[in-house]
């Protein structure tokens, strides 16, 4: 059940738990950074490093200053960015079906699911997190750029990971709207993907939340009031929230449209006021290095 994790935990069953997670770990030094500066703070307390990005080489050297970090990959088979390109570790066979002509990833998860050879994104997959690994990382988790590893097939290489380097995957048990936008809902394909977490003892997370620029209603422009309004409506459970933050100086020239949500939240996730704001609600910051150790010691 969802609260027997949490109380497995330590927690009280009604505890709101929430995993504030830096996505896009290595994709500019901006967010090499912020990854650093705000786990520093300590609300943020994990992360994850896409390992075929220009900037994975510092993300890594970092986790090397800094060995407490609580550091995952996040698995990348896609490039979105116009302009700004990166491509598999292991192949440039178109045959592969990873890439484009130019050799990068595709920019959608659609057309990954449309066009990849499993067997070469197995490969590719591996050899992203033993890029980490033979850095000296100790992972706690592994999760998913764009969601693109929740197809039947790429999640079956995606739990085995898990399964293989004894590290929680994450995916939502439950439903939240936002998942919708991630991945829409298929009940056989939910019904696979928890049945591979069980069969592996990997835990899931309860619910899900994303920077709200990526939602299917983003807000006009980001503001403390729009992040605490989706946190007060959290309910019992783990909360895994997928922000990208990113320190200014960078991330505006590649992202026009959204750099300002992630400069934002460089800023807001180290503040005063957001630490206050979650003793007051009683919502309680943890990382995937507690889910995994739990995991390891057969608590979760």
């Amino acid at each position: 059940m969802a609260d027997s994790l949490v109380t497995r935990l330590g927690y009280p069953a009604d505890a709101r738990l929430v995993i504030f997670h830096a996505d896009d770990v290595g994709v500019t030094h901006g967010s090499n950074r912020a990854f650093v500066e705000l786990a520093a703070a300590g609300i943020v307390k994990s992360g994850s490093i896409m390992a075929p990005c220009p900037w994975a080489a510092e993300a890594l050297a970092l986790c090397q200053e800094h060995p407490d970090l609580d550091v995952g990959v996040h698995m990348t088979l896609t490039c979105e960015w116009a302009g700004y390109r990166w491509g598999p570790l292991t192949t440039r066979n178109a045959a592969s079906g990873l890439i484009q002509e130019d050799g990068s990833f595709w920019p959608t998860v659609a057309e990954v699911h449309a066009n990849a050879d499993a067997a070469y994104a197995a490969v590719e997959l591996r050899a992203q997190v033993e890029r980490v690994v033979t850095a000296g990382v100790a992972i706690s988790h592994l999760d998913s750029h764009m969601g693109v590893n929740w197809s039947p097939a790429l999640f079956e290489i995606y739990a085995a990971l898990g399964r293989d380097y004894r590290v929680p995957v994450f995916y939502p048990q439950g439903q939240d709207a936002v998942m919708q936008r991630i991945r829409p809902r298929q009940e056989t394909q939910h019904e696979l993907a928890m049945r591979l977490l069980r069969q592996y003892g990997l835990p899931p997370v309860d619910h899900v939340r994303i920077t709200p620029a990526y939602t299917s209603e983003p807000p006009a422009s980001p503001s403390p009031e729009v992040y605490e309004a989706v946190l007060r409506g959290l309910g019992p459970g783990i909360t895994h929230f997928a922000l990208h933050p990113n320190a200014p100086g960078d991330i505006e020239a590649l992202d026009r449209v959204n750099s300002r949500w992630r400069v934002f939240e460089y800023g807001y996730f180290q503040s005063t006021r957001l630490a206050r704001f979650l003793e007051a609600e009683g919502i309680i910051p943890i990382g995937y290095r507690e889910l995994c150790n739990a995991m390891r010691q057969g608590v979760a």
